[in-house]
């Protein structure tokens, strides 16, 4: 039939409808159809991950900025950038961002998950507590020991190309203090050393490969892309579905049990405010009835700002130079088809190492910088590669107090929400900042790489005094993609705070949200493994208020059946 406007066409009815075909999305859809009596809807925006450059590692080059495959929002401008506005990708696909994003396979440390606990009085999210369901998901390279798992769906390998440059920049880190690690992710990831990667034989290892392919063979799964959700339905207080678009026609979900939104940290709180969840001024101005009242919506942004320090060098190849003419472009085309090895293999970042930003500072009690090191140079993410042969050694402030928002500008579901990261806004971020300036340029100093004669072109020698390097840090500082917090978990009468410790949007029922928005603190590293962590933890506590509510309805009727017979 035909649907005009203001109507809505009925999809159907399932048990829970998932809205975000992400890495949460994924491992929800998967985990929730394991039981053959449950139905489950599960919905993306973007299309299929049939897109060859997803699945070559090199390939995010083509992924991000591309409306294929991401949202292609921007930031505000922002002050602590000098005024600048930045890209800031987020995956429109089926595996979300884990089909761009730079495959670093990365929990955090310890004391992230320990103060989670904290924050939600719940012992469930300490390090102790997750570590098992990490290996729950995990197929390490390494086989499974106390700290890996084997055989999950989640493939964790070694990168499969090394360079001498990098090699050498680990050496001179150790001439620095940091010692050298061939894992990062015991719960203390001090060290430096290769990274390990979510990939197989060389090509990338998504969620949707992971998790949702094999889900889709059960018959109680529903997938539908290029479905762009609306906003969430409900009745008085109860959730019972959701409104999306799809092909110009507008349809109603309908969920007997839940809503679970997996649309990340920046699409969440954008559908959260859509549907009347948030700050209820804020919503009135943009004529919006209140549902609940929840001022933590779109607050408490988190990302790590990378600083990317870039070293002219000589003697040494390079990506710059490797590929700087035909026949190099060949052979690396080469070694990837016949091997799916070589340069086109390659995680955007190889080499890692976390650090502290000062030794000798006493609160700074654990590694709170993360370097990704790069045999290449470049101006801005998107140009040519340099004529010259240089290395980039990017490092971001892991545990930043800088806090932004995510809110909607108006009651329209496709128009962008306004992205404000706040970065680099306080004192204590902008020192932090300095410092790791000043640590890379002991470690280019380091005599291992001095064979090389690095040369600092980006952001420059003349940046010295703590003002100027502040500065600096506002010129060269841009995202490495890693926003979470702006549905943040913790303490129903904490009015900060969006959805309880179990994930549940507090105010009202049947609705949770399950992705990378709900940490209330970010993890002391890459985020997309932590989030995969979420969506096993939420499923399994899904399950258990299943059955849990399936054993309270069977309680009542063995007491209502007697009472009625007499």
């Amino acid at each position: 039939m035909s649907v005009g406007l203001g109507e809505r066409k009925l999809e159907g009815e399932f048990d829970y409808v998932i809205v975000g075909a992400g890495t949460a999305g994924c491992v929800l859809a998967n985990r929730l159809t394991e039981d053959p009596d449950v139905s489950v809807l599960l919905l993306e925006a973007g299309g299929k991950d049939d897109y060859h450059w997803i699945h070559v590692p090199v390939g995010y080059l083509y992924c991000i900025g591309n409306p294929r495959t991401d949202w292609l929002y921007k930031t505000r401008e922002e002050p602590g950038l000098n005024g600048r506005a930045l890209s800031y990708p987020r995956g429109r696909v089926l595996g979300g961002s884990s089909s761009i994003n730079g495959m670093i396979y990365m929990r955090g440390q310890r004391e992230d998950y320990d103060e989670w606990a904290r924050v939600t009085g719940d012992s469930s999210w300490s390090w102790d507590a997750v570590l098992p369901v990490f290996r729950r998901s995990e197929d390490h390279h390494g086989g499974a020991n106390a700290w890996h798992g084997a055989g999950g769906a989640w493939r964790v390998e070694k990168q499969r190309l090394k360079w001498k440059v990098l090699e050498t920049f680990a050496q001179a880190a150790q001439e620095t203090g940091i010692p050298a690690t061939d894992d990062f992710n015991r719960g203390d990831n001090t060290g430096v050393g290769y990274f390990d990667v979510n990939q197989k034989r060389g090509i990338r290892w998504n969620a949707s490969k992971a998790f949702l392919r094999p889900a889709l063979r059960r018959s109680n799964l529903t997938v539908i892309t290029g479905a762009h959700t609306q906003r969430v339905v409900f009745e008085g207080k109860r959730c019972v579905g959701v409104e999306y678009r799809g092909d110009g026609v507008e349809y109603l979900a309908k969920a007997r049990l839940e809503v679970l939104l997996s649309s990340g940290a920046v699409n969440s709180p954008q559908l959260l405010e859509l549907s009347g969840i948030g700050d209820g001024a804020r919503l009135q101005q943009l004529g919006i009835g209140v549902i609940a009242e929840r001022r933590g919506v779109g607050e408490n942004l988190q990302d790590h700002l990378q600083l990317r320090m870039a070293y002219r060098v000589d003697g040494v190849r390079t990506l710059n130079m490797a590929s700087a003419h035909w026949w190099g472009k060949l052979l690396i085309g080469m070694q990837y088809a016949l091997f799916q090895r070589g340069p086109m293999s390659m995680a955007p970042s190889q080499l890692g190492a976390f650090a502290k930003s000062d030794p000798d500072d006493p609160s700074v009690t654990r590694p709170d910088l993360e370097y990704h090191v790069q045999p290449l140079s470049l101006d801005r993410f998107g140009e040519p590669l340099h004529r010259f042969n240089a290395f980039t050694a990017s490092v971001c402030h892991l545990r930043p107090t800088s806090r932004g928002s995510i809110h909607i500008a108006a009651a329209d579901p496709h128009a962008p929400p306004v992205i404000a990261p706040n970065y680099l806004s306080t004192d204590y971020d902008r020192h932090v900042a300095a410092n790791a300036l000043r640590l890379t340029r002991r470690i280019a100093a380091a005599p291992a790489l001095a064979r090389y004669a690095p040369r600092e072109i980006l952001p420059g020698i003349q940046f010295q005094t703590e003002e100027e390097l502040q500065r600096a840090a506002g010129e060269v500082g841009t995202t490495i993609f890693h926003p979470v917090g702006t549905c943040r978990m913790g303490s129903d009468n904490d009015p900060a705070c969006v959805v309880d410790n179990r994930l549940r949007v507090i105010g009202v029922e049947g609705l949770r949200v399950v992705d990378a928005s709900v940490m209330p603190t970010i993890t002391s590293g890459n985020t997309n493994s932590p989030t995969l962590m979420i969506a096993e933890r939420a499923s399994d506590m899904i399950r258990a208020d299943r059955r849990e509510q399936a054993r309270g309805t069977r309680a009542v009727s063995e007491i209502v059946a007697p009472m009625s017979v007499v």
